[in-house]
C-alpha cells in the first residue's frame, strides 16, 4: 500500500500494543497506542485518525462503551473492534453500534493490513460521497448514517469483482443508483451502463429489448435493433424488477448468462457479449421460486451477492442531506432563489413514513419549495404531507361514509377532537401531543370544520 495511515490502537495489554504498533510501523504506517478508553476518546477528539483499533474487554470502560462515546462525539474514523473472548452477540452489538469490522484475537499481520486497506477504501468512498453531495448530480447516492455506511462498505467490497449482485429494496429506494455506483467503482467503469426495467416492457417485446432483432423479423421490425446485452458489451447491464420477468424469458436469459452469447430475434448468428449483470427487485425471489414463478436455476445465477437496500423510514438520518441535495436540484432547475429548511421542518420530515421512499421525498421537496416564501418551516411541511392514512376497518368503526378522502378526513377530525378533549381544550398541549405547530393545529381545525369556541364537552 502506498497510502500512509495514522492508526490509534486501544488495549489494556502492553504486549498487544507493542506487537500491533510494530506490525503497522513495519508496513509503513504511523501507530499511536493507548491503554484506556477515556484517554482514547480524548485523543480521537483532538487529532484525526484513519483507523481506530480497540479491544473490547478493558477495565473501567470497555471497547463497546468507547465505540458509543466516539459516535456521540462525532468521530468519523472507522472503528474496528477486537477481542480474545469473542462471541456472536458481542460481534452483532459492535456492528449495530457502527463498528466497521470485528476481529478475533490473536490477530495475524495479514488480516490487520487487509482490514486497514478496507477502512482506507471506505474513507475515500465517504470523501467522494461528500464531494458529490456538494454538486447537483442526477446519479448520486446521498447518505450520512451508519445504515448506508454499511451498504457503501458492501459496494466497495464487491464492486471490483465480477460477482452478480441482486439488490433487494422497496420501490423508490434507489436501487438503480446503487447499481450505477457498483458500475462506477468496478473495472468496467469505462464501459457502458445500460438499464432495463423488466416490469415496464410488454412480455412480447422483452426478448427484442434484451437480445435485439433483425429487420423484418416480425411486424413493425423496419430495421435491425441492437439489444441491451450488445449495448452493454464490456460494461454493466442492470435488470430492474427481474421478479416480473416472464418464465419463458427467464429460460432464455439463463442460457445467455451461461454461454455469454446472444442471438437476435429473427437471426441465426451467435454474438459474443462480455457483460456484468446486476439485478434488482422489490419482491422476494425465494418466495417466487417456491411459488414456481421464478426459475430456481436462474435464481442461483443472479443472486450471487444479495444486497438489501433499506427503506427511507429505516434511515431517517439520511433525510437532511437528501433534502439539501434535492433542494439544490430543484432550485437550479427552476432558477429560483435559495429557500432554507428550518430544523423543525427537517424533524417533521423525519417523522413521516415515506411509503414512496426517496422518490417521494424528492417530489415533496419540490412541493415544499413551491409553497414556501421565506423558509420551509414545520407548518409548511404539515400542510404538504399527505393526510394520516386509516384502515377500512377503523373508518367503518367510526361510522365514516363515502370515499377514501371523506373517510380519511373523518378519521383526522376524530383524532384531533379526541386529543383536544384529552388536553382539556389546551390547544398548545394538544398541538404538541399531535406533533404540530400551534398555528398549524388552528388551520387544521378550520379545514376539518372544528369550531374551537363551540367545542362540545367530553362525554
Amino acid at each position: 500500500m502506498t497510502t500512509r495511515a495514522n492508526i490509534l490502537i486501544v488495549d489494556d495489554e502492553a504486549n498487544t500494543l507493542a506487537s500491533l504498533s510494530r506490525a503497522f510501523r513495519l508496513a509503513g504506517h504511523d501507530a499511536v497506542v493507548c491503554d484506556n478508553a477515556a484517554r482514547a476518546l480524548e485523543m480521537a477528539r483532538s487529532q484525526p485518525f484513519d483507523l481506530i483499533l480497540s479491544d473490547v474487554v478493558m477495565p473501567r470502560r470497555d471497547g463497546l462503551a468507547l465505540l458509543e462515546d466516539l459516535k456521540a462525539a462525532g468521530v468519523t474514523a472507522p472503528v474496528v473492534m477486537m477481542s480474545g473472548q469473542a462471541h456472536i452477540d458481542m460481534a452483532v452489538r459492535a456492528t449495530r453500534l457502527g463498528a466497521l469490522d470485528f476481529l478475533e484475537k490473536p490477530l495475524s499481520t495479514e488480516k490487520l493490513l487487509v482490514t486497514l486497506e478496507n477502512a482506507l477504501k471506505l474513507t475515500r468512498l465517504e470523501s467522494e460521497n461528500r464531494e458529490l453531495r456538494s454538486r447537483v448530480g442526477k446519479h448520486t447516492l446521498i447518505w450520512s448514517g451508519d445504515t448506508m455506511r454499511r451498504i457503501m462498505a458492501q459496494i466497495e467490497r464487491v464492486a471490483a469483482s465480477e460477482a452478480r449482485v441482486c439488490i433487494y429494496g422497496e420501490t423508490g429506494t434507489g436501487k438503480e443508483l446503487v447499481a450505477r455506483t457498483l458500475h462506477e467503482k468496478s473495472n468496467r467503469s469505462a464501459g457502458p451502463f445500460v438499464a432495463l426495467n423488466c416490469a415496464a416492457v410488454p412480455a412480447e417485446l422483452i426478448e427484442s429489448e434484451l437480445f435485439g432483432h433483425e429487420k423484418g423479423s416480425f411486424t413493425g421490425a423496419a430495421q435491425r435493433h441492437t439489444g441491451k446485452f450488445e449495448q452493454a458489451h464490456r460494461g454493466t447491464l442492470f435488470l430492474d424488477e427481474i421478479g416480473d420477468m416472464p418464465l419463458a424469458m427467464q429460460a432464455k436469459l439463463l442460457r445467455v448468462l451461461e454461454e455469454s452469447t446472444v442471438e437476435r430475434v429473427g437471426g441465426d448468428k451467435q454474438i459474443r457479449v462480455d457483460v456484468r449483470v446486476i439485478v434488482a427487485t422489490h419482491r422476494n425471489l425465494e418466495q417466487l421460486v417456491q411459488a414456481g414463478t421464478f426459475r430456481r436455476d436462474l435464481y442461483h445465477r443472479v443472486v450471487v451477492f444479495p444486497m438489501e437496500l433499506p427503506p427511507l423510514r429505516k434511515r431517517p438520518e439520511d433525510i437532511p442531506p437528501l433534502v439539501e441535495h434535492f433542494g439544490r436540484q430543484v432550485i437550479a432547475q427552476n432558477n429560483w432563489k435559495p429557500v432554507p429548511f428550518t430544523a423543525e421542518a427537517i424533524e417533521a420530515l423525519k417523522e413521516y413514513a415515506w411509503p414512496g421512499n426517496i422518490r417521494e421525498l424528492r417530489n415533496m421537496v419540490e412541493r415544499l419549495l413551491l409553497l414556501a416564501e421565506m423558509e420551509v418551516d414545520a407548518e409548511t411541511v404539515g400542510l404538504a404531507l399527505p393526510a394520516a392514512q386509516v384502515s377500512p376497518a377503523t373508518a367503518n368503526a367510526d361510522g365514516a361514509q363515502g370515499g377514501l378522502a371523506e373517510r380519511v378526513a373523518a378519521f383526522e377530525r376524530a383524532t384531533v377532537l379526541a386529543e383536544i378533549r384529552r388536553q382539556n381544550r389546551n390547544i398548545t398541549r394538544a398541538a404538541a401531543a399531535l406533533g404540530l405547530e400551534r398555528s398549524h393545529l388552528y388551520k387544521k381545525c378550520q379545514q376539518l370544520g372544528i369550531d374551537l369556541h363551540d367545542l362540545p364537552p367530553e362525554s
